[in-house]
């Protein structure tokens, strides 16, 4: 993996990440661009404990641009995007339009291929093992930064989850603060210890592994399950089954086993309403232990995949009691969405 580091022409950085030790990247950003001008601010809710991210200059950035208008392929033929080269591999630069800025955290996106027809799930296992490189390389270098907490790598797939450009990205937030869903994960951890001496991340899996039901797939270095108690309607979470607490110290053989798993899941997904539905819309989020915690050995790294579509035609919203009160409601067992995910496992 050879990775290249230049600046887009309003200053913000850009890295190539390419297969190849001989790719040279020296093309010019060359559009007449203003300096970035964020006012992204935290502000903590004195009744929640949680930080809330206020970026009012998000609401003028691109909407569903048509496909000869999208920021996220290559520059070519005299038109000029977030990426000056004709071609690349992978590119990740900072988000023009950042949710978090500053000494309130970073914004990067992540460009998985510079086909724009194209999805992760159609990557060559060569590809996805080059994003994963770039989601490790970029965890360790926002990691240095004083201001960041916990890296958080994810992608948004689909207009139904709110997705407003089609080509295949997704985005790497460095949050100033633990973010609700890791301090829940971090007290349920220290209790489970207290209470049974035991850690909760490998005494789940173990358990999802003695079941059985749930399990989507189990492979040498991976296990995939639907969890006991899933949120959504068809929720997978991928652990390695040596534990780390990120990206960073995964193995060398977790990560070659880890394209193969990862695009199985993601070609299921879209098997899951059978032949003729549209592409399944979905999140993918890695879980990463946040930095300079108690017990931060002791996370466990894990990937959550899950869509909002329920059944074919119909989805599934967040309404009073999912929104109001974060109880939610699922409508498809555990069980059978895992029985399902298994029933469209490749041949």
């Amino acid at each position: 993996m050879k990775k290249t580091v230049t600046t887009l022409a309003d200053g913000r950085e850009l890295l190539y990440y390419d297969s190849r030790d001989d790719a040279v990247r020296d093309a010019v950003d060359r559009r007449p661009l203003d300096a970035v001008s964020t006012s992204s601010e935290i502000r903590r809710d004195p009744f929640l404990g949680d930080s809330v991210a206020i970026a009012s200059h998000r609401q003028g950035r691109i909407y569903h641009p048509p496909a000869d208008e999208c920021p996220l392929c290559p520059s070519r033929d005299g038109r000029r995007s977030e990426i000056p080269e004709a071609d690349y591999d992978v590119a990740v630069f900072e988000n023009r339009f950042p949710s978090l800025a500053g000494d309130s955290g970073r914004c990067e996106v992540v460009c998985f291929t510079s086909d724009h027809e194209a999805s992760f799930a159609d990557l060559t296992e060569d590809q996805a093992a080059l994003v994963l490189e770039a989601w490790t390389d970029r965890t360790a270098e926002l990691a240095e930064l004083p201001q960041v907490k916990q890296v958080f790598c994810f992608e948004n797939r689909g207009a139904e989850i709110g997705v407003t450009l089609g080509h295949p990205h997704g985005q790497i937030y460095a949050y100033p603060f633990v973010t609700p869903r890791t301090e829940l994960m971090l007290r349920s951890m220290a209790a489970h210890r207290a209470e049974t001496g035991g850690n909760l991340f490998d005494d789940v899996v173990a358990r999802e592994m003695a079941d059985g039901s749930r399990i989507v797939i189990d492979a040498e270095h991976w296990v995939a399950f639907v969890p006991y108690a899933a949120h959504w309607p068809y929720e997978v979470h991928l652990h390695p089954r040596r534990r780390v607490p990120d990206l960073r110290e995964l193995d060398e053989a977790a990560r070659t086993e880890f394209p193969q798993v990862y695009l199985e899941l993601l070609r299921r997904f879209d098997r899951i309403f059978g032949p003729g539905e549209p592409p399944t819309p979905y999140i993918s989020a890695w879980h990463q232990a946040p930095f300079g915690v108690p017990g931060r050995e002791e996370f466990g790294l894990h990937l959550e995949l899950f869509t909002i579509r329920r059944t074919s035609g119909k989805l599934k919203f967040l309404a009073g009691s999912e929104s109001g009160m974060n109880v939610f409601i699922n409508d498809v067992p555990p069980e059978a969405a895992a029985q399902r995910l298994r029933e469209v496992a490749s041949e």
